[in-house]
């Protein structure tokens, strides 16, 4: 079984940021121990150097290997150059051999805009990576900020990817297993052909809609189940949804 644990929106330096949320979560996905920790973006609120400096000291308490892609929040204020130089790659590849599993990291964030973009030659670059990874029969994860689906129940849409359209279909095309992004603050799933879209709510703030708790996924992957299984800081956990899974891992 391959267990992985997708968090997002930290909001590291909000108002709203509660520091005690984070270590909470913290904790329990090191008592987890999953296979890989998958953190989508909004690391910070305002993209300021100092909050990148804090960020990285309570992602450096996570003992699973780990991909962070930026969010828009960190492309603030030229959040991008210190997002680079503290957290270090904003996209690129990660391989868990042992565990027959490519994940592929995109940079959705636009300097000092909310929407988001992949542009060209990262569509490009993800495309070339899915195809590498289904001529070795990998589990293959897309990973970025900004949903490419709508999510439920966020009020009017707005900030989602400017080429959703295209990046949509090079996903279907190649045939992504998971793709997994933040941004809307709500947990959702989309099952789309083969493919599994999953959104993360915040981990750490309180820009929340409704009733909603902060939260963090875990993913749970054998070779017959995919289930997706919400988790409440401060509440229950709960799966939120379990399909059968149509490609063999180890």
């Amino acid at each position: 079984m391959v267990v992985i644990a997708h968090v997002s929106d930290l909001h590291v330096g909000a108002f709203n940021f509660r520091k005690k949320l984070l270590s909470e979560a913290i904790e329990r996905i090191n008592d987890l121990n999953p296979d890989v920790v998958i953190v989508t973006g909004d690391i910070t609120e305002n993209g300021y150097h100092m909050e990148f400096v804090l960020a990285e000291e309570y992602l450096e308490m996570i003992e699973s290997p780990m991909m962070v892609v930026p969010g828009n929040h960190d492309a603030r204020h030229v959040g991008n150059e210190s997002f680079q130089e503290i957290i270090h790659q904003r996209y690129g590849t990660l391989n868990l051999n042992n565990k027959n599993m490519k994940i592929i990291g995109m940079d959705s964030s636009e300097p000092d805009l909310n929407y988001g973009k992949i542009g060209r030659s990262q569509q490009a670059r993800m495309e070339s990576e899915l195809i590498k990874a289904r001529k070795k029969n990998l589990y293959k994860i897309i990973a970025l900020h900004h949903h490419i689906i709508p999510v439920p129940k966020t009020g009017r849409e707005r900030n989602v990817l400017t080429d959703a359209g295209d990046i949509l279909k090079s996903v279907i095309d190649g045939k992504a297993d998971l793709v997994l992004s933040g941004h809307k603050h709500v947990p959702h799933v989309w099952l789309v052909e083969n493919t599994a879209f999953v959104t993360a709510g915040t981990v750490s703030s309180l820009k929340l809609r409704g009733k909603d708790l902060p939260s963090f996924n875990i993913i749970n992957i054998t070779d017959e189940t995919i289930e997706i299984v919400l988790n409440q800081l401060g509440g229950k956990s709960k799966s939120i949804v379990k399909y059968e899974n149509s490609c063999k891992i180890n």
